[in-house]
This record gives C-alpha cells, sequence and structure tokens, in this order.
C-alpha cells in the first residue's frame, strides 16, 4: 500500500498502546480502568526490572542485542529501579501494567534500545517469571518469619517444661500434660509447614521466560543462562504449560491455608485461655484493645484476627482454584486474576507470623489455674486403669472399675485422686496404698517419659531435638 492510500492515524496509534497498530479506535476509559492492572501488579516492579536485566544479558550474549543496547538498557532499568525506591516513579493507567509502564519508561530514557528489550519474549511469559522470581523472594521472607514464630514457640516451651495442665479431647479434661508440651505441638504444626513452604518454592523456582506468548521464540536463546542469571533451579519445558501454570502460587495459597489454620487453632485457644471463666493465661496488652463502651473489658483482638483472616486466605484459595478450572491453553486474560489473591495470601500470611512471633512471649502462665483445673475432671483416671492393668487386670476390666470409681467420686464432689483407700478397693481388690503414687499429676507427668511423651524429661529432650532441626532450616 503506498503512503496516498494508507489509512489515516486513528486514536488508538495515538494512545500509544504497543498493540494498539491492530485496532481503529481507542480502548474505552471503562474498559481501561476494568481491564489494567497496575494499580496492583507494581509490586512486581523489582522482579521485572530483574528479569529483563536478565533477558537483556542474553540477548547480547546470542548477538541479538548489541553491546551499546545492552548499556543502554541496563543503564535505563537502574535509573527506573532508583526512580521507583524513591517514590518518584510515574504510574501511569494508560500503560496497562507494571510491564509496560516500565517499558514505556525505559524507551523515554534510551530511545530505540528500550524497545528492542521485548525482542524474543511476551508479556505472558514475561509475567509468569515475575510472579515467580517474586513469591521465590516472598516465601524466603515468610520462611524468617516461621523460624522467629518457632523460636518462641521453643522459648516459652522450655519456660514451661514442669507446668502442669489438663489436655483435653472434645474440650473435656482428658490426661495432664505439660503447657511446654502443648506448645511444642504448635512446633510440629509449623514445622511441616515450613516443609511444605520449601518444596513450594522449589516447584516455583522454575524458569517460565523463552516460552514467549506461548509456542517459544524463533531467536537463538539461551535460556539456561538465564536461568542462572536468575538463580533458578530449573526450566518450564514445555512452551504452552510455562506461560499458562499458576500452580506454584495455588500451591503457595494452600500452604497458606495449611499454615493459617494452624495458627487460628492457636489463636482460639489463647482466647479460650485468656476468658476470666477459664484464666489460665493473659496477654501482653499491646496485643490486646478495649471497649468504647465497656471500661473494664480486655479483648484479644489479634488472635480473633488472626481467626477471622484465616477465612480470607480460604478464600483465596478457592477463588484461584476456581480461576483455573476452566481455562484452555495457554494463557488467558483471566489470569490477571491471580495475582491479588495471592499478594493478599503472602500478606496475610507473613503478618500473622510476625505479630505471633512477638505475641508468644508475653503470654503469661497462671500455672496456679492450671493446676487447679486438673483437680475438676479425674485427669489421672487413664493412670489407675493403667495401675490395674499392670497388676493383671484385663484393659476392658480395668477401664470399667475405673469408670465406676470416677462416677462414685462424682457423687461425693471430690476428685477420683482425693478418694480414700478403702473406696478405691471396693472397685479392685488390686489396689494398694500406692496408688496415690500414680494418680498425683507429676506422676501421671513421669510415667510418660518416652520420646513424643509429656514427661518434662521426654519435653525437655523434645525441644533440644526441636532446636537442632531449627537449625537444620537455616541456611548453609
Amino acid at each position: 500500500m503506498n503512503e496516498a492510500s494508507s489509512p489515516p492515524a486513528t486514536p488508538a496509534a495515538d494512545a500509544g498502546h504497543t498493540w494498539s497498530g491492530r485496532f481503529a479506535e481507542p480502548v474505552a476509559q471503562r474498559v481501561l480502568r476494568y481491564t489494567a492492572s497496575v494499580a496492583f501488579d507494581r509490586r512486581l516492579a523489582y522482579a521485572d526490572i530483574l528479569g529483563s536485566r536478565a533477558h537483556a544479558r542474553m540477548l547480547a550474549r546470542q548477538d541479538i542485542l548489541s553491546a551499546e543496547d545492552l548499556a543502554a538498557i541496563e543503564s535505563g532499568l537502574a535509573t527506573i529501579r532508583g526512580e521507583i525506591e524513591r517514590d518518584e516513579f510515574v504510574w501511569r493507567l494508560e500503560d496497562e501494567d507494571v510491564h509496560l509502564n516500565i517499558e514505556k519508561r525505559l524507551t523515554a530514557l534510551v530511545g530505540d534500545a528500550g524497545k528492542r528489550l521485548h525482542t524474543g519474549r511476551s508479556r505472558n511469559d514475561q509475567v509468569a517469571t515475575d510472579i515467580r522470581l517474586w513469591l521465590r523472594d516472598a516465601i524466603d521472607d515468610i520462611d524468617a518469619r516461621f523460624a522467629d514464630f518457632q523460636r518462641a514457640l521453643l522459648d516459652q516451651a522450655e519456660r514451661h517444661v514442669d507446668t502442669a495442665m489438663p489436655g483435653h479431647t472434645h474440650l473435656q479434661v482428658a490426661q495432664p500434660v505439660t503447657f511446654g508440651h502443648h506448645l511444642l505441638a504448635y512446633f510440629e504444626m509449623s514445622l511441616r509447614d515450613r516443609e511444605r513452604l520449601r518444596e513450594c518454592r522449589r516447584r516455583t523456582n522454575r524458569l517460565p521466560l523463552g516460552a514467549a506468548a506461548l509456542a517459544g521464540t524463533s531467536f537463538p536463546i539461551d535460556r539456561e543462562f538465564v536461568a542462572r542469571e536468575l538463580g533458578f533451579e530449573g526450566l518450564c519445558d514445555n512452551s504452552l504449560d510455562a506461560v499458562s501454570d499458576r500452580d506454584f502460587a495455588i500451591e503457595f495459597c494452600a500452604v497458606a491455608a495449611l499454615a493459617m489454620m494452624h495458627l487460628s487453632r492457636l489463636a482460639e485457644e489463647l482466647i479460650l485461655w485468656m476468658n476470666p471463666r477459664v484464666g489460665f493465661i493473659d496477654l501482653a496488652d499491646r496485643f490486646c484493645t478495649g471497649s468504647s463502651i465497656m471500661p473494664q473489658k480486655k479483648n484479644p483482638d489479634v488472635p480473633e484476627l488472626a481467626r477471622g483472616k484465616t477465612g480470607r486466605v480460604y478464600g483465596h484459595l478457592m477463588a484461584l482454584l476456581t480461576l483455573m478450572k476452566a481455562q484452555p491453553l495457554a494463557y488467558n486474560k483471566d489470569n490477571q486474576e491471580d495475582k491479588e489473591p495471592l499478594f493478599d495470601c503472602v500478606d496475610t500470611l507473613s503478618d500473622t507470623l510476625a505479630l505471633f512471633a512477638e505475641m508468644v512471649p508475653g503470654i503469661s502462665v497462671r500455672a496456679d489455674a492450671l493446676r487447679a483445673a486438673l483437680a475438676q475432671g479425674h485427669a489421672t483416671a487413664t493412670d489407675l486403669a493403667d495401675y490395674l492393668v499392670r497388676r493383671g487386670l484385663p484393659f476392658r476390666d480395668a477401664h470399667e472399675a475405673v469408670a465406676r470409681a470416677v462416677r462414685a467420686a462424682e457423687g461425693s464432689g471430690t476428685d477420683l485422686a482425693a478418694l480414700p483407700l478403702e473406696t478405691l478397693r471396693a472397685f479392685s481388690p488390686l489396689i494398694e496404698d500406692d496408688v496415690f503414687a500414680v494418680l498425683t499429676i507429676e506422676g501421671s507427668l513421669a510415667a510418660r517419659a518416652h520420646r513424643g511423651g509429656t514427661a518434662p524429661l521426654a519435653v525437655r529432650a523434645a525441644i533440644d531435638r526441636a532446636r537442632a532441626r531449627l537449625a537444620e532450616f537455616e541456611p548453609a
């Protein structure tokens, strides 16, 4: 087509979109607001700059980009990073997303070299790379927050190795445990969370760049070089999957959901224990708030909000699963909706862990209230049954005898351990006066000295093992 017959410039072309040459009219403002993601994906900016620098270096290494263009691009990207760090960068809604905002600014700074940066890649593999880079760093930060939380648990557990409390099933008094042993249960949960988190990191840390839009590129790229530059452990091997996969984001949200579930369980116990009718603990004032009308109130807001925010994370997991469930290959615009749920899951888990790491050391344990609660539920009944078994009575018969003894204790308004020897012998002649050593709280605890048991000696050993396991997670 000659110049005379070529179509006139359109408003779309004047808008300056990278793809506007295909269209005869500009994007409607409502559509622009609806489709733009820069308001939230700008947090990918540093990852985008890092990925672009590695891509440019690869292009130059492959003689696709000149050394002069590479130098200009690297200088321009450094300038842009500085502007973002100083909050001087101007984010433009009309440039749609973080990638085009940075590319437009780069082109303004360095001219045609900025336009050449996108050679051999697409926003599809670019954003997939950016999200993986960003999430990898977020996982490392969350892992460090987990470590702080775990250390807080272990320090508090160590202070209460000998502090007896009632263990519960069905929220009913079951058997004596120690407060330290109870906290170690949450350490085990958090250890599994960190193991899952690290597995998620390994699958996240694979490079999609080089898949381009969906089919790869005709340029002689070196994906392995880019992977090394960015610290990726491997490549996404199928170009279609590389640009459309969001399993890693879903997996992270699943890990976050499990971790928040564990934190919510601890939050629920703190809330119950702090209730004056229970009175097992108190929380430091800085983690609580008062009432606008009731001057006496001290509300455990941090645990309550953690319990509530757990549902928020569950919702994000379901949102991402639903987002992906019916997408045909390869990339679809739907995937723009992956970022806000992922970002919020990261923020919620990270903030909750940080607060719990600060809150746990400030838990004041009321040992007298814990001890008093043990006298209310016949907590050593199982110890009496075990005593009878050791004297030759079959366990089911021992269970029946002790159940009748408990019923008698309740009828007289006393604890099983407070019944006189003559009364106890009425339920089994095998009972002797040495039974009272078995029925004490200390005797019950000490009897469970095996690994994983609640005896103070076993709890101390468990804390030592836990600290060693914590050290194994530290970077080499």
